[in-house]
Order: C-alpha cells, then sequence, then structure tokens
C-alpha cells in the first residue's frame, strides 16, 4: 500500500487531502481538535523530509458561496500551535493569489487554502476544479477518510492528475485502511461483531456482509427489539421497524444455514418513559410490559456477551447496546467497552468504529485500551458494508 511513510518528500509540494471539518464555538474557537491532531502525524512527517504542505478540507456546509463562519481562517491560530510555524493563507482555493503562494513555497513551510465547499464543483465532482486544485501540489496525499465515501473533486477525482507514484495515502488514512483489512479480510477466529444502535434499517447492508465474515454477530441497541419481535417477542413500546421485521427472520435463518451465531440479548432494562429519571427494572428481553420501553441490556445478556467476546480473536464494535446518553442506562454500553478492552489485553484485536461507539470508548477513557479506533463515521460503515470507498479505489487502483 502506497503511503505517506514510505515516500521521501524531500524538495516536495505535498497537497494534503485532509479532513478539518471541526466544530467551532460562536468566538470561532475549536471546541474538539481530534481531526486536526490525527492529520499532525502526515504533516510532521513531510516536513521533517524537507517537503513543503498545501492543505485542504471542507468545514462545515456554506450554501452559496464564502461564508465567513467557515472560513479557514479561524483554525489558523490553531495551527500555528501545533505546527510551530507560520501558516500562510489561501483566500480562494483557485485564485491566483493562492497559486502563487503554493508556487513559491519554500521547504518546511505551510499553506493551508480556504473551504473547498465554496465551489459547488468540489461536490460534484468536478474535473476542471479538480485540475486547477492540481497545480498546489507535485504529490497528492489523501489523509481524510472521513470523506472518503465521497467521490468529491478533492478526495477522488485529483488524484488522475498526478502520476502513479505520485499519489498515496496520509498515515492516519494508511492506518484506517489497515485496521479495516485486518478485521474484514485478515480476521483471526473467532470474529465477532457488535452492532448496536437505534435501527435495523441503517446495519442490515452490514449485517449482510459480515454474514460472509463473522463467526457471532452480536445484536444490541434499539434495534435488537425488531429481532426480538420478529422472534415472536412481546416488546412494548421499544423502538421496533415493522417494515424490517421478515428480514429480520430470513437474516436469523441465513446466519443459522452458515452456522453463524446470532447473539439476541436475552434480557433488557425497561422504563415507562424516555427519561434517565423513568421507573426502571430489569425483565426478559421478550416480555417488556406494556407501555414500557426496553432502553439497555441486563445481567445475563452481559454476561453471554463476556462468554463470547473473551473467546474472540477479532471483535468489531459499532453501535451502544442502550441509550448510554443517559446514566440509568448506560451499563450495557459500559460492560461491552470495558469487555472489549479485556479481550484486547487478552491478545484479540479491536476495531471500534462509528460516532456512538467512539465517544462511548472515549467517555470510559478506553481508547488506549482497543486496538484501533476509527475517525470516519459514515466511511467506514460502507466500507464494512463491502462497498468499495472512491477515495481509496482513487489511489490504490
Amino acid at each position: 500500500m502506497k503511503t505517506a511513510a514510505n515516500y521521501d518528500f524531500n524538495g516536495k509540494r505535498a497537497l494534503i487531502r485532509v479532513d478539518f471539518n471541526v466544530p467551532l464555538n460562536s468566538e470561532f474557537q475549536i471546541t474538539d481538535p481530534t481531526r486536526i491532531n490525527a492529520a499532525m502525524p502526515t504533516i510532521n512527517k513531510i516536513i521533517a523530509d524537507g517537503g513543503s504542505v498545501v492543505l485542504m478540507s471542507h468545514l462545515g456546509r456554506p450554501k452559496e458561496g464564502p461564508e465567513d463562519k467557515f472560513s479557514m481562517k479561524h483554525l489558523i491560530p490553531y495551527l500555528k500551535e501545533v505546527t510551530g510555524k507560520e501558516v500562510k493563507f489561501g483566500e480562494d482555493c483557485i485564485g491566483e493569489e493562492a497559486f502563487e503562494l503554493s508556487a513559491n513555497l519554500q521547504p518546511g513551510e505551510i499553506l493551508l487554502l480556504n473551504n473547498l465547499r465554496f465551489y459547488k464543483e468540489e461536490t460534484k465532482g468536478n474535473e476542471e476544479f479538480a485540475q486547477k486544485l492540481a497545480k498546489h501540489g507535485d504529490v497528492y496525499v489523501n489523509d481524510a477518510f472521513g470523506t472518503a465515501h465521497r467521490a468529491h473533486a478533492s478526495t477522488t477525482i485529483v488524484a488522475q492528475y498526478f502520476a502513479e507514484g505520485e499519489k498515496m495515502f496520509g498515515l492516519l488514512l494508511g492506518k484506517e485502511i489497515e485496521a479495516m483489512d485486518k478485521v474484514l479480510k485478515e480476521s483471526k477466529r473467532p470474529f465477532t461483531a457488535i452492532l448496536g444502535g437505534a435501527k435495523v434499517s441503517g446495519k442490515i447492508q452490514i449485517i449482510e456482509n459480515l454474514l460472509e465474515k463473522a463467526d457471532n454477530i452480536i445484536i444490541g441497541g434499539g434495534m435488537m427489539f425488531s429481532f426480538v419481535k420478529a422472534l415472536g417477542g412481546k416488546i412494548g413500546n421499544s423502538l421496533v421497524e415493522d417494515d424490517y421485521l421478515e428480514l429480520a427472520r430470513m437474516t436469523m435463518k441465513k446466519a443459522a444455514d452458515k452456522n453463524i451465531n446470532i447473539y439476541i440479548p436475552v434480557d433488557a432494562i425497561e422504563a415507562d418513559a424516555f427519561d434517565n429519571n423513568a421507573n426502571r427494572k430489569e425483565v426478559a428481553a421478550d416480555a417488556i410490559d406494556d407501555n414500557w420501553m426496553g432502553l439497555d441490556i441486563g445481567a445475563k445478556s452481559m454476561a453471554d456477551i463476556e462468554e463470547i467476546l473473551m473467546e474472540s480473536e477479532t471483535i468489531l464494535w459499532n453501535g451502544p447496546m442502550g441509550v448510554f446518553e443517559m446514566e440509568n442506562f448506560a451499563a450495557g454500553t459500559r460492560f461491552v467497552a470495558e469487555t472489549v478492552a479485556k479481550a484486547t489485553a487478552n491478545g484479540a484485536f479491536s476495531l471500534i468504529g462509528g460516532g456512538d461507539s467512539v465517544a462511548a470508548i472515549n467517555k470510559y477513557e478506553l481508547k488506549d485500551k482497543v486496538s484501533y479506533v476509527s475517525t470516519g463515521g459514515g466511511a467506514m460503515l460502507e466500507y464494512i458494508e463491502g462497498k468499495e470507498l472512491p477515495g481509496i479505489k482513487a489511489i490504490r487502483g
């Protein structure tokens, strides 16, 4: 795999697609710099080699051309702080001034281009726009996994204007692909996937693809109740997608035919309202009381899940087990997070992906206790679904 790790950038201008779509407060200060920090190893490597850096990204969703609140200039103070360097700024990403700045970049210098989405051509994957962006660099580096599933000008189309040896993955994107391939293409058995979250509809393609790869699929969160109801259980007011009950039944039959264990939690914490302070009790998952709803998994399910995970060599976790934002319904998610960490310490390879799972791992301070935490929610989900991501294909072929 061609990555920045095995390329010498000495004397080269590297055009890097980064994901600097970070949250800003009303004073335009960055409230969570995780995405910028994640790109620093690639930036530092290029500068250490004696190269210069041209950074391009989108920020927010500008509607009609330039908007001050979405200007990349707001990121300059933080970029200066983390790089220890002056950061030049191209007000118009394909304007003459920006081209002059990139053409005159000296080794060790950094240029930040303004928001790519100030041009509609970016999201449309316009070739002429991509060709103009390509003029900013001698080599192209894609380090934005979060946008690798989009065929946008800067993530995909631009790569065609660079020769085979002059386009590559950044260190972050390279690690993402390596971690996902380790789970989906080179997994050690038993391989267990834990899928949670609200809806079956959002995960059905993932389940389909995992039926070809996993030994165990653990279903949790609100989506478990569609499976419970499909099996004839009583779910009260729990979240359910009635349109997917037949599909849930077919999925379980398919899994049984392939000798794959689909584990549906056997007990749940039910509540009489969607509220942290609601009355709650532990019941069988298929015997939720009328007008009550299941908001977390119960103790027996946790014990079963622990047994499965501690025997696993590869673990993929996407989605919480319950409404973990409410402290009284967070026990299942916390238990799974801690058990995945315990299995990792035991030698398993664990990949965590998807906003809520990542939030849970961070909330319980377990990031350093699992093998890899993915930075790309939608992109990772599409990769697990078995889709070819255009941003990866543009470089890998």
